[in-house]
């Protein structure tokens, strides 16, 4: 099937092939209630893409007395800095151990896994990769009552691939996902979403628990700028040095001028599972990505999490302040 024939009805393919109930409304909203006890994660991010992976992957190290890291995962990505997809995610996965290194946490490379190499095909076949079979085996040995949470922070296909190979670890995880734009923006072409839509299509339309996160019109919010970030970064240690110039050089290369400001996108979906303060949030039915770069809506659909603020200066503060120690 390509991608031109979407699949229309997720409950029942995932309903056949885990042999599971239609999704369950109830069960997916109390899965959905923010954890207050430290929990397990892992990390799906296109490291190399941008400036902000990086962040997002300090940030949830430092926050250790929240957030339990068990795996990171290297996710495709294709633009100026990558020559396709699986160039895309090699060099996500050095630039993780090279984050990994800086902060003098290698014991993480042993957890550190390649991910898919290309985008889904279509909505029913999965992309076999290191990462995608990880996530089906940690998934599985979890207790439901007890979820792995996903945050994913690039185009969320090694999420879709897991899903596709066990449909069973819907009821095993919660994927916090950045992507797509707000439903109110008017347009859907956002860097995570487009890259692969079908795999977009299989996470929302699947059942899992899911938090999403809006890139423009909510989290574009979350900017930081060149003084502000050499006040709370330079010369605090390696890593913070790291993450400044690369912001500066970032800035740079794509021409924003001398009064640039840039957003810190990633560090947002971390963020959710910190503190309460940081963002606001509110069920809707999970929305329909589609080919044409729209949402759609369908308001019989099951419900996700979906955030549309955030708070920006305490984020910030806690971000900065830990990324320093």
């Amino acid at each position: 099937m390509s991608q031109k024939q979407p699949i229309q009805d997720w409950e029942e393919i995932i309903g056949i092939k885990s042999k599971k109930m239609p999704i369950d409304n109830a069960k997916l909203i109390a899965r959905l209630t923010k954890p207050s006890g430290k929990v397990d994660v892992i990390l799906d991010t296109d490291t190399y893409n941008e400036i902000d992976d990086q962040f997002a992957l300090a940030y949830l190290i430092k926050s250790d007395e929240k957030l339990n890291l068990q795996a990171i995962y290297a996710a495709p990505f294709y633009n100026h800095h990558s020559g396709s997809p699986g160039d895309g995610m090699e060099k996500s996965y050095h630039e993780i151990l090279k984050v990994l290194n800086l902060m003098g946490r290698r014991e993480f490379e042993q957890v550190t896994y390649r991910g898919s190499e290309t985008y889904l095909p279509d909505e029913t076949t999965a992309v076999v990769s290191p990462a995608a079979e990880n996530l089906v085996r940690r998934a599985m040995a979890r207790d439901e009552d007890n979820p792995l949470y996903v945050v994913a922070i690039g185009a969320i296909t090694n999420i879709a691939s897991a899903i596709l190979l066990e449909p069973a670890i819907i009821n095993k995880i919660v994927v916090i996902w950045l992507g797509g734009n707000a439903l109110e923006w008017h347009s859907n072409r956002e860097f995570n979403m487009y890259q692969d839509v079908a795999a977009a299509r299989v996470v929302l339309g699947c059942g899992v628990p899911l938090v999403l996160l809006p890139c423009m019109g909510v989290v574009s919010s979350f900017a930081t700028t060149g003084p502000e970030l050499t006040y709370w970064l330079k010369g605090k240690n390696a890593l913070c040095d790291y993450l400044l110039e690369n912001t500066i050089t970032e800035a740079e290369l794509v021409g924003q001028g001398k009064c640039w400001s840039r957003t810190i996108w990633d560090v947002t979906a971390v963020a959710w599972l910190l503190d309460e303060r940081f963002m606001f949030e509110r069920l809707e039915p999970s929305p329909i990505p589609e080919y044409d770069d729209r949402w759609s809506i369908d308001k019989t659909r099951h419900f996700i999490k979906y955030v549309y603020g955030i708070n920006r200066d305490p984020l910030f503060e806690d971000l900065f302040t830990k990324l320093a120690k």
